[in-house]
């Protein structure tokens, strides 16, 4: 009994797009298109490569003159429910102080190293778990648990933050905050201004500070 392939992800499948596109719009025939395949990767047909070698592809049709229509911005930043996740507890571990950078960027080289995969946007469902799985671990080392068992789905994300906030009081050593009474927002603001405290704690190169 053979095995069920998986189906390509939407990524995935607008990669195969282009390189479809960018061949027709340069002129080349199938067995052009083939051809350079070929000399890039060692297959003739673009449906057997993987994601770094369609984007080797799409580079090299680049090189060859093929100019990619956008709207004039950088890259879009991903936007699966992963890679928001992923986003939350990157920018969360930098107002912790465990991780020195929150851009976009800084995140996107992380999940390279973890996963393999040049951008977030072609992370699949597996790859996307064992990030976020990356990232709990790292909380959970400076300090910010991540155990939600036994919490009502509608308080899971509130629990987060309010844990977030009293790792950030005991790094600094801060009294803890009565949290009850406040709002998600209120703690995502009281987060945000930890962390700056952090960071400029940081910078000064007070002990007990990563």
């Amino acid at each position: 009994m053979s095995a069920l392939r998986k189906p390509a992800a939407p990524f995935r499948n607008a990669m195969l797009a282009k390189v479809h596109l960018a061949a027709k719009e340069l002129g080349l025939d199938e067995e052009s298109r083939r051809d350079i395949l070929e000399r890039l990767t060692g297959q003739r047909s673009a449906a057997g490569l993987n994601d770094r070698q369609l984007d080797q592809v799409l580079n090299e049709f680049k090189r060859l003159g093929w100019k990619p229509k956008t709207s004039g911005a950088g890259p879009k930043a991903a936007d699966s429910p992963m890679a928001r996740k992923a986003r939350a507890m990157w920018l969360s571990l930098w107002n912790l102080g465990v991780v020195r950078n929150g851009t976009e960027k800084a995140l996107e080289a992380f999940g390279a190293r973890q996963l393999g995969v040049d951008r977030l946007q072609w992370a699949d469902q597996s790859q996307g778990f064992r990030l976020i799985e990356a990232l709990k671990a790292m909380a959970e080392r400076a300090g910010w648990s991540q155990d939600v068992a036994g919490l009502k789905p509608d308080r899971q994300a509130w629990s987060l933050k309010a844990r977030l906030v009293q790792a950030q009081a005991r790094l600094l050593g801060d009294p803890m905050v009565m949290m009850h009474a406040l709002g998600e927002r209120d703690l995502d603001r009281m987060a945000t201004e930890l962390g700056k405290r952090i960071r400029a704690k940081a910078s000064e190169g007070e002990d007990g500070v990563r």
